[in-house]
Formats: structure tokens, C-alpha cells, sequence
């Protein structure tokens, strides 16, 4: 007879992120994770298959939780003049959030991407596909803030948001003020066309 779950998988996956996005695949020791999620590692092992297999879930939980809500405005049928100007913003202020971890941390997949699990054929797809995904709507913002503009424009104005925005989230753990200073120069650049 197989084990009753007594626990809220979600909850679970989302305290192993915060551990996760901390201290990276690698260093997110079994100890802390059974700290944060308030299981053993046997109910870890069970509910996941491994720490591979709950890193796994922590990733889709930051993409679902954290990423897309914030690209949300930029992905629609129609987008907003302004949305892009607002992601950035939002963006801005996300990162300047004293104590947060986007502030202390930046970006678990940016920061995942420079880790040996990187390295990982199915990690390094997975951050492919949000880099992809990311560009894509920052294609949409320039498109929709500058319509007039021609289409090898709005590609490049989206590559160097797109770049801005890793940068950002990349650097802000050392540097707040580099980060905020790249989220502004993309702004500039929109705003400049």
C-alpha cells in the first residue's frame, strides 16, 4: 500500500525554490531543503524522486510564479503601448526591493545558467526556452510602443532590452545601482527608438 500525502506539494516546492534561488542547485544542501519544506529526506526522495527532481519543480514554480505574471501584459493578443515601459518599471522597483530575493539573489535562471547544472542538457534547454520566451516579449512591448518602427528596429530594440534585463537581473546582488542603471538605459532606448 503506498504512502498517504499528508503535505501541500505546492508549498513544498515553493519553500525548496526560496532555497534553491539562495544558494543555487549545487550548494542547496539536503539539510536545508528538509529545513525549509519540513520534510525528511525520505518524503523528499518520495514526493520528487530526487533533489534533481524537486530543483526540477522549483524551476517550473519560479517560470509559473514568478517570470510569466511579470511578461503577462507583454504576451497577449494585444499589447499595450505602455506595457513594455511597465514591465521595466515593475521590474525596476522588483529589484530594488530591499531584502526581496530578486534583490539579494537576482534571477534563478540566470544565475543557474553560470552553475555547473547548467550544464545539464534539460536545464540549459530550460533556460533556452526562457530566454526565448523573454526575448519574444520584448518583442511585443517595442512593437506595440513603436508601431511605426520597421522590423529589423523593434528586432534590435527587443535584443538589447532582452540583454539589458539579464544584465540586470545578473548584477543586481552586487550592484543595485548598475542593475537599475541598465533597466533605464532599456527604457531609454524605447523611448529613443
Amino acid at each position: 500500500m503506498g504512502r498517504t500525502q499528508t503535505f501541500d506539494t505546492t508549498e513544498v516546492v515553493r519553500a525548496a525554490r526560496a532555497v534553491f534561488w539562495q544558494h543555487g542547485f549545487e550548494n542547496a544542501s539536503l539539510a536545508e531543503l528538509e529545513q525549509a519544506t519540513g520534510l525528511n529526506r525520505s518524503s523528499i526522495y518520495y514526493a520528487f524522486g530526487s533533489k534533481r527532481g524537486l530543483f526540477d519543480a522549483a524551476v517550473e514554480s519560479y517560470l509559473d510564479e514568478i517570470i510569466r505574471p511579470r511578461l503577462q501584459p507583454l504576451k497577449g493578443d494585444v499589447v499595450a503601448a505602455d506595457a513594455l515601459e511597465q514591465y521595466l518599471v515593475g521590474l525596476r522597483a522588483a529589484l530594488l526591493q530591499v531584502g526581496s530575493l530578486p534583490a539579494t539573489h537576482g534571477c534563478m535562471l540566470v544565475n543557474t545558467a553560470g552553475a555547473p547544472i547548467g550544464h545539464d542538457e534539460a536545464v540549459a534547454q530550460t533556460i533556452r526556452a526562457y530566454t526565448a520566451e523573454l526575448r519574444e516579449a520584448m518583442t511585443a512591448g517595442v512593437r506595440a510602443a513603436r508601431p511605426d518602427a520597421s522590423s529589423s528596429t523593434v528586432e534590435a530594440l527587443a535584443e538589447s532590452c532582452t540583454s539589458h534585463v539579464i544584465t540586470a537581473m545578473a548584477i543586481v546582488p552586487i550592484s543595485p545601482e548598475d542593475a537599475a542603471r541598465a533597466l533605464d538605459a532599456a527604457r531609454a532606448l524605447i523611448a529613443a527608438g
